[in-house]
């Protein structure tokens, strides 16, 4: 479809659409919506209310180009650059995982337990969202993430200016980045493989974590967007899926406090292997919560140094 100056938001959209079904997009109607409106800059009430709104050609050009590298299965966060999480906007890109809504379940369960002058841990931070929203819903507390990847935790940095309104760089005397990467009043961000860089006399009252939990053998039979697009260091949880939780548990205790939490998420099948994991660790009140669809998607535990 070529442009002109006739040419409608309806008209617009319905090009869109029909584009992303040629090649089976799951959501073609909300991503080719959710396009022309993040080209428009307009709301979801403009197509209902609006659509015999006139398109510019900038805004008509940039959604051809925004529906041509969804109809390669670029997930749709990628071509935005942002996706809302609990309530908050964080920036994405290739180097993280996209924030889930199931994700969402893990921050409302540590919400619960979570108290003002609290000091957290997320362990595989990627994006920043679980711990930058609790930081954010929170009075007092303060946290760091971790995660063995430079470029997340570059994207980390990016939305605790964003979201908390500090942050400073940290480099290696070389000029590479390198351990610490941000120390603000709130938050550190801390290239680790897992707690290797962690000060061994840090303590913490609740650590959380979104590990790698999918299967090796699993990862090439999900969906283009996933498998080709998302970073499959944050994805891949070995042979059984269950690698990092055994790194974690094993070593988390050494830096919660006594009667500190640990809470992680976890895949629809994974709950009782998780739970039974921490059982045997010596963690009491072990407990797995379901998510929205009623799956088994978050696993948490209280930690006794009397009973380790």
């Amino acid at each position: 479809m070529l442009y002109n100056e006739k040419l409608t938001y309806q008209e617009t959209y319905q090009w869109g659409l029909e584009q992303l079904e040629e090649v089976e997009i799951s959501e073609a109607k909300q991503d080719a919506r959710l396009l022309l409106e993040w080209c428009c800059g307009t709301d979801r009430n403009t197509l209902l209310a609006h659509g015999d709104r006139s398109v510019l050609q900038e805004e008509y050009e940039r959604y051809r180009v925004c529906i041509a590298e969804r109809k390669k299965h670029v997930p749709l966060q990628h071509i935005t650059g942002e996706q809302d999480f609990m309530g908050l906007t964080f920036i994405v890109n290739k180097n993280v995982l996209v924030p889930r809504q199931d994700t969402e379940v893990l921050v409302e369960e540590v919400m619960r337990y979570l108290h003002d002058g609290m000091r957290l841990l997320d362990m595989c931070t990627g994006s920043g969202c679980i711990l930058l929203s609790l930081l954010h819903y929170s009075n007092d507390c303060t946290g760091v993430g971790v995660d063995i990847s430079e470029e997340a935790l570059q994207v980390a940095k990016v939305n605790a200016e964003k979201i908390l309104g500090q942050g400073r760089e940290h480099s290696a005397g070389d000029g590479s980045m390198d351990d610490e990467l941000i120390s603000g009043r709130q938050i550190e961000l801390l290239r680790s493989d897992l707690f290797e860089q962690l000060d061994s006399c840090e303590k913490f009252d609740i650590i959380v974590s979104n590990p790698p939990y999918i299967k090796t053998g699993v990862i090439d039979t999900l969906m283009p967007e996933v498998k080709e697009h998302e970073p499959r260091l944050a994805l891949d949880g070995q042979e059984d899926g269950l690698f990092f939780y055994r790194e974690i548990i094993a070593q988390a205790g050494d830096y919660l406090n006594s009667e500190g939490m640990l809470f992680f998420e976890i895949g629809y099948d994974q709950g009782e292997e998780v739970g039974a994991l921490m059982e045997k660790a010596g963690y009491t009140e072990v407990e797995v919560v379901k998510d929205f669809a009623g799956l088994d998607r978050v696993v948490h535990g209280v930690y006794s140094a009397n009973r380790r």
